[in-house]
């Protein structure tokens, strides 16, 4: 229970509920895709970042307006391209003439939910004025410091990197992100009904707010006192080592890493109805948290004819056979 009685009030029905509404309102506009809808509101509700990695046209960029959308608070798109300065992102210091003294100017960084939208268009040190905004949640601007509003969420989209004009997100950029998913084809009937749907009205148009920013705190706060088992924490941990030393891999999960993999799987036990978290919650997250994090390396036997993403996939495989799961106490 919180100082302010936030605790007293909400419990796992409310919590339920209120997440229930969430993807219901989501899956309005994104037909067919309730894995991506459930990683983008376990980023929201465990303080992640959302990296959505896909061709152009599936939905990417609909997907984090429709989240947006759910939530009455403040909401911003960047449009990134190669000509986008970090100013633009993070704000700067204009002079002003009557009061005869410099005074900040927030950039589009500050809101609630940023869309960053074809994040890997613009230069890597564009990209790099969103390190610390998504680490710390504040802005160094000038030696002057500036918090960012709270709950504070990036979803970005990104094109694949084999497309043109596109700048590889660097390790450091890859790590702050929780999950990084893909939203793929949709089904014939899926893609049939978007036809008929969308032929005369947008449904984004008709998206109402379905939960307030403080309604989310509440939600994070209830997520983030669910019960990890000191078992399962080593197992999580162990893990994470096994990446480091893996043989078909050159750099494995950071710190970083294994703390998200944790927080998300809080809240991913709580959207099942628990209040603990067990190895399955961690299994079902190695994927999306870890994958886009990981180096492959380019000599061992197991990377010849596969690409990068389909080696470190198999690492991560053969981690989750080999690391042994804790059993349940009697």
């Amino acid at each position: 229970m919180t100082n302010d009685g936030t605790q007293a009030t909400f419990g796992p029905d409310r919590f339920a509920a209120t997440t229930e509404a969430i993807s219901a309102s989501i899956a309005r506009v994104i037909d067919g895709k309730p894995e991506a809808v459930r990683s983008a509101l376990v980023c929201l509700l465990a303080e992640g970042h959302l990296l959505i990695e896909d061709v152009p046209g599936v939905g990417k960029t609909m997907l984090a307006r429709a989240l947006a959308a759910t939530v009455d608070a403040t909401v911003r798109r960047i449009q990134f391209t190669p000509d986008l300065l970090p100013g633009d992102v993070t704000g700067v210091s204009v002079f002003n003439q009557a009061d005869r003294e410099f005074e900040f100017k927030q950039g589009a960084i500050f809101a609630h939910i940023v869309i960053a939208d074809e994040i890997n268009r613009s230069s890597p040190k564009t990209q790099s004025a969103l390190l610390e905004a998504m680490e710390e949640r504040q802005v160094t601007v000038d030696g002057r410091t500036h918090a960012l509003p709270a709950p504070f969420l990036v979803v970005a989209t990104q094109n694949p990197l084999e497309m043109e004009g596109t700048y590889a997100l660097p390790e450091a950029q890859r790590d702050r992100f929780m999950m990084r998913i893909s939203m793929g084809y949709p089904d014939a009937a899926s893609e049939a009904r978007m036809l008929r749907q969308r032929d005369t009205v947008n449904p984004l148009s008709s998206l109402a707010p379905v939960i307030t920013a403080r309604e989310v705190q509440d939600l994070i706060a209830w997520a983030r006192s669910l019960h990890v088992s000191p078992a399962i924490e080593e197992y999580a941990v162990a893990i994470a080592r096994a990446t480091r030393d893996h043989r078909d891999l050159r750099l494995g999960a950071s710190p970083r890493a294994t703390l998200q993999l944790v927080r998300a799987a809080k809240v991913w036990a709580a959207l099942d109805g628990r209040p603990f978290v067990i190895p399955d919650d961690i299994v079902a997250l190695l994927q999306p948290v870890f994958a886009h994090r990981l180096i492959p390396a380019r000599t061992t036997g197991a990377s010849r004819g596969k690409s990068g993403a389909e080696v470190v996939e198999a690492a991560l495989a053969d981690i989750a056979a080999t690391v042994p799961v804790p059993l349940p106490v009697r």
